[in-house]
């Protein structure tokens, strides 16, 4: 520490002012009691430093080491939680440095002795009302619930001079804030801005379509945070945008509870306006540890609220504090995402995006001269454009990776399903309506919109949190995107091809039914035939009736069987990719005539036997005998017993030849069904078979002829 300044301190109001003894500044303890009583005190108390007097004592050859300094006595005041140094000019450095220590109102401890760090000239806007009211200041120091102070002034190693008139060290109550709008909201929250990015140039637009508004930050309003709304002076002044986002820190501790943040706002407030003399709180905004933000200076913060941050540069910008001090330890992760959410919201808002650097013409201030040009990332830290370790070392260094943040398009967007439609190939086939669903990597907070194109026009537009939307789209083959809108106004697109189709699957042929070869043993084989075709291509076949079977859809026959007599219906449903579907269906009954029943030509001989349709059958080994049915039916089959000595017959189907067939077997095989003809409607129809007479085999076995109706 260099040496200590002998100054006259004294306790504004009833306090009485004393002299400092053997050359330190000390402020001496009046009536505890009354001190002690007023524990809510005032927003503001005040200890003057006496002005003009030079720091003093000699200056070690090792910064920081004192000779010759004498302790003080402590002193009692009204409860505070934030103190800090003001004088009159605030062009003027203060030139020696302010320490404190505190008295803990909880358990009457005493801190160790602490440094108010100065950033040097008043950053208020040059040439506003409010720079002109101005008070130099140190930066605030939040100390929690205090109720004594002890300060002394130690000058700068190497240095020697006259102190700067009205110094004062100012001690900060915001735990009262009797005159607070609204104080019966907890916490509001600001409501997002009523504004939009502008659809992209080229991209049509659905008349009915409207973009939901730029999100704002979730953020604690003023009224949430307790302002004192009866200490500010003047309307807001506003800039004509916002191109840079400057980063500071607060300087103050880092052992703060999260729950103290709104307090510590609060009193930030009461140090910018009652110490400061500025017309409101000086940041946009402020965030805690936590990550939970605040809203800065009143005005709005949809709107480009002319602040007093960052000296020559405050207007077309905007700044955000993280309260403690981050010059040794970095920001979490969370503080780092709401830095970037601010970034990428207030600069988004006006078409640029948070990253690249920018021209900024300043003001005047201690790095750039008024009139001068400052090439400027678009998030900056406080360091950038004065003399000042503000935002800190730490934080400063994590800038490159908030800018990344605010910067990044959105991230990991894709369609992860569709409701209301099937995916064939690369190929969504709907029959209009439809509902895709996406997911997005990028955090909700940093995106604005998901915009829904359907062939390159907007047709729906979904907030940030919207995942999903329902679709109507007209017959035929469209483009659909999923467009996903960030803060900043990146974009990334996921697309899908999708065929809308209504038309139904059409049965060219069929469905229809037949008789076809193989056993009669208590049952007809039928097969059933079609041939169906649709556009967009066939999703499923099935089966519906007599009994559920799922189908290829390529199929075009079944074969099943039927029992005698039995009125049986057989429905088919075919079903398109797009879910269109299609019933089709055939009723028939199988019927089986006795060969009994025939007319017969020529030599039969009945045979008896239980392996018999009916238990008997006829036989006949002479050449011409004939058997002959007349029916009413759409399908015949002959019923034979077949063995190794069984000749062939002639076959004649309305009095014209239909063939042959041979019915020797190389096993026996009784009740089969060996020939079939089939027509395309019932009508009335004979079959008649003769026998052939085969040299070494002339004799056949017939059991009936089987016909559906």
């Amino acid at each position: 520490m260099a040496a200590v300044v002998g100054t006259t301190v004294a306790m504004s109001g009833a306090a009485a002012v004393l002299a400092g003894e053997g050359g330190a500044a000390a402020v001496r303890e009046p009536l505890a009691a009354a001190a002690r009583s007023a524990l809510a005190g005032p927003i503001l108390q005040t200890i003057d430093l006496a002005p003009g007097s030079a720091p003093t004592g000699r200056v070690a050859s090792r910064a920081g080491s004192v000779t010759g300094a004498r302790a003080v006595a402590p002193r009692t005041t009204g409860r505070f939680s934030l103190i800090g140094a003001t004088w009159d000019d605030p062009r003027r450095a203060l030139g020696a440095a302010v320490e404190i220590r505190t008295r803990r109102a909880a358990d009457g401890a005493w801190t160790p002795w602490q440094r108010l760090e100065s950033d040097g000239a008043s950053p208020a806007e040059p040439g506003t009302g409010e720079a002109r009211a101005a008070r130099g200041s140190t930066d605030p120091l939040w100390v929690g619930e205090s109720d004594g102070v002890q300060a002394r002034v130690a000058a700068g190693p190497g240095r020697a001079g006259p102190l700067p008139d009205g110094l004062r060290v100012d001690l900060i109550n915001p735990t009262n804030p009797t005159d607070s709008t609204d104080p019966t909201d907890p916490a509001p929250r600001i409501a997002p801005a009523a504004h939009a990015l502008p659809v992209p140039a080229g991209l049509a637009r659905g008349a009915a379509v409207t973009l939901p508004p730029r999100p704002a930050p979730s953020v604690v309003s003023r009224a949430g945070w307790g302002a004192n709304e009866a200490i500010v002076t003047g309307s807001p002044e506003y800039s004509s945008d916002v191109q840079v986002v400057f980063v500071h820190h607060t300087a103050g501790t880092n052992s703060y509870r999260c729950a103290d943040s709104a307090s510590i706002v609060r009193a930030i407030e009461a140090y910018h306006v009652k110490s400061n003399h500025w017309n409101d709180i000086g940041y946009n905004f402020l965030v805690d540890k936590c990550g939970t933000l605040f809203e800065g200076r009143r005005g709005g913060i949809t709107r480009p609220v002319l602040g007093a941050h960052t000296l020559g540069f405050n207007t077309r910008s905007s700044a955000i504090a993280v309260l403690g001090n981050y010059s040794g330890r970095a920001v979490p992760a969370r503080v780092k995402r709401v830095i970037a959410q601010v970034a990428a919201y207030k600069i988004g808002a006006y078409g640029s995006a948070p990253v690249g650097r920018v021209a900024m013409l300043s003001s005047g201030s201690d790095r750039y001269a008024k009139g001068s040009t400052a090439m400027l990332n678009r998030i900056s830290g406080h360091r950038d454009t004065g003399k000042t370790e503000c935002p800190g070392n730490t934080l400063y260094a994590q800038l490159g990776s908030i800018r990344s943040l605010a910067g990044a398009g959105p991230g990991g967007l894709a369609m992860t399903k569709v409701n209301g439609a099937a995916k064939v190939g690369g190929t969504y086939y709907t029959r209009g309506t439809l509902r895709p669903f996406w997911q997005v990597g990028t955090p909700t907070t940093m995106l604005h919109r998901f915009d829904v194109l359907v062939d390159d026009v907007l047709t729906a537009s979904a907030t940030r949190t919207g995942r999903e939307q329902l679709l109507t789209l007209s017959p035929g083959r469209h483009t659909v995107q999923i467009r996903a809108v960030a803060l900043n106004g990146r974009t990334a697109v996921t697309t899908a091809t999708v065929l809308v189709d209504q038309d139904l699957p059409e049965f060219t042929s069929g469905p229809g039914l037949s008789l076809r070869t193989g056993s009669l043993n208590g049952i007809v084989p039928v097969r059933l035939r079609w041939n169906v075709t649709d556009v967009g291509g066939l999703g499923s076949l099935a089966l519906t009736t007599p009994a559920p079977v799922r189908l290829e859809p390529t199929a075009t026959a079944w074969a099943g069987s039927v029992r005698v007599g039995a009125d049986t219906t057989y429905g088919l449903r075919a079903t398109d990719l797009a879910g269109n579907a299609r019933s089709v269906a055939v009723r028939t009954t199988a019927h089986l005539a006795a060969e009994t029943v025939a007319e017969q030509t020529g030599t039969w001989r009945e045979l008896p036997g239980t392996a018999y349709l009916g238990a008997t059958a006829v036989r006949s080994t002479a050449a011409d005998s004939s058997l002959t049915w007349s029916f009413t039916g759409r399908s015949a089959a002959l019923a034979v017993s077949r063995t190794t000595v069984s000749g062939r017959v002639r076959v004649l189907v309305d009095g014209q030849p239909a063939g042959i067939v041979d019915l020797r077997s190389p096993e026996t095989l009784h009740r089969r069904a060996v020939w079939t003809r089939s027509w395309a409607t019932s009508a009335r129809h004979t079959v008649r078979i003769e026998v052939e007479g085969t040299a070494g085999r002339p004799g056949v076995i017939v059991d009936g002829l089987a016909y559906l109706r």
